[in-house]
């Protein structure tokens, strides 16, 4: 079945990595697009996924590079924004695990301006899914205006919301004074460890799960990096494994988890409303090829997301390798 349009709304981020420089008073940066919901965008393009990104891309150097990786990869900007304001910049120290520390420069940048009327006449008639999350749903003065836009599109779509938590930018009591509607108006909320621990410090998954089915989310999952990830579906539970894999950071692996579990439903025909004819197994044949998606991320550098065709050969000797020892 040919996978329904998914449309994906919010930033894109310039991830900027330190590498050795040349002197000791100077610092290399290698800059890399980014951003949550633009590495899910690219990620559910490069899987066969029609996917279209609403955006607001800045002209200057890092919304060019922006525009034409995301072009590159297949994903619809025909409703994009071409904004006035400089784009958002982040920098990223990765730690001997891979994982990093960012720090923002997001100050009046392009991705948070949203206006009621930008969004207006983007015609949901042929998308299954809307997903966003992240700094779109909390930064203002757009945030207000992305929530009335879900809203809307709630009544065609599925919606699905990765909170993305980033307290060094907006303070996690904003995440928590709106989580709740932000339940309310999703059908599948993805979060990761972190997040939880920054959302409902002390709360075991299983209870953070029951919270936020009471508050509206259908389906709940938490992505626990090397512990894999648990799923919740009306509060029927599974636990997925990851995916073994050589890890070189882990930017943008919680982005391409959800992009393969939004691209797998929908290739099964099980977007669009309110997930009614979703069950338990569909939710976890979903998460086991979500994990794969992301171990690829994380086997290059920053959020490079793979191709249909990587995930393929991926999955291929991961299927030989088991075959020759099962208890690889």
């Amino acid at each position: 079945m040919t996978p329904p349009q998914i449309t994906v709304l919010g930033e894109c981020v310039a991830d900027a990595f330190t590498e050795p420089a040349s002197t000791r008073n100077e610092l290399a940066l290698r800059v890399l697009p980014g951003g949550g919901p633009a590495n899910t965008a690219v990620a559910l393009a490069r899987l066969g996924t029609s996917a279209r990104f609403l955006a607001r891309l800045s002209g200057d150097v890092f919304g060019r590079l922006f525009r034409a990786h995301l072009e590159a990869s297949g994903v619809d900007l025909s409703h994009a924004v071409e904004a006035a304001e400089p784009s958002t910049l982040a920098v990223a120290e990765l730690d001997t695990r891979g994982q990093a520390t960012f720090s923002f420069h997001a100050q009046t940048t392009a991705d948070w301006q949203w206006t009621s009327a930008e969004l207006a006449g983007v015609d949901l008639a042929d998308t299954a899914c809307v997903h966003t999350g992240s700094l779109a749903l909390v930064k203002e003065p757009g945030a207000v205006v992305v929530e009335d836009f879900l809203a809307v599109a709630a009544s065609r779509a599925t919606i699905s919301i990765d909170p993305n938590v980033r307290p060094l930018l907006v303070h996690p009591e904003v995440y928590r004074a709106r989580l709740a509607h932000w339940c309310g108006l999703a059908d599948v909320l993805r979060l990761s460890e972190d997040d939880l621990d920054l959302l409902l410090p002390g709360t075991a998954p299983e209870q953070a799960c029951d919270t936020w089915h009471a508050a509206g989310a259908r389906l709940v999952l938490i992505t626990r990096g090397a512990d894999g990830a648990l799923a919740s579906l009306d509060g029927e539970r599974l636990q997925v494994p990851a995916v073994g894999t050589r890890v070189v950071d882990t930017v943008g692996a919680g982005d391409s988890f959800t992009a393969g579990l939004l691209h797998h439903l929908g290739t099964r025909g099980l977007l669009g409303g309110r997930l009614t004819d979703l069950r338990i197994g569909d939710v976890e044949a979903a998460c086991l090829f979500a994990t794969q998606v992301a171990a690829l991320t994380c086997s290059v550098a920053g959020p490079n997301p793979p191709w249909e065709s990587q995930l393929a050969r991926f999955a291929t000797e991961k299927t030989v390798a088991q075959h020759l020892d099962p208890t690889h």
